[in-house]
């Protein structure tokens, strides 16, 4: 198989499952509210190919060419879309504040420690 024909492989999969359910999910219908969960989607890929370095004893891999891949995706929920008869409303999800203020809390709690350590 060719880099090219290699590449063109990862991209149709990818076609394939960036798709609107990625990153709306299913609906939930619940107490006369649809909710629709939201996500932030990202996919990543590489690829490469070269020819095979002769080692001591291996004249048959001598102009041969070898190659790999592999790729991922990350997905990060990021809110939700609630449906009422009354309204339609995106809800976010506020994790990272929470993450950022614990962390400076942990920091501060740290640093107040350890000058107490240090003047004994």
């Amino acid at each position: 198989m060719s880099l090219q024909q290699y590449f063109q492989t990862i991209l149709d999969q990818l076609q394939s499952s960036a798709s609107v359910k990625t990153v709306y999910g299913d609906p939930i219908i619940a107490e006369g509210k649809t909710i629709i969960p939201v996500a932030r989607v990202a996919y990543g890929f590489g690829a490469g190919a070269g020819p095979v370095r002769k080692g001591e004893g291996e004249s048959q891999t001598e102009g041969k060419e070898a190659g790999g891949g592999g790729g991922g995706i990350w997905a990060r929920p990021v809110g939700l879309i609630e449906i009422t008869k009354e309204e339609t409303k995106f809800v976010p999800i506020r994790e990272r504040r929470k993450l950022v203020g614990a962390l400076l809390v942990g920091l501060l709690l740290g640093l107040w420690l350890g000058s107490r350590r240090s003047r004994k």
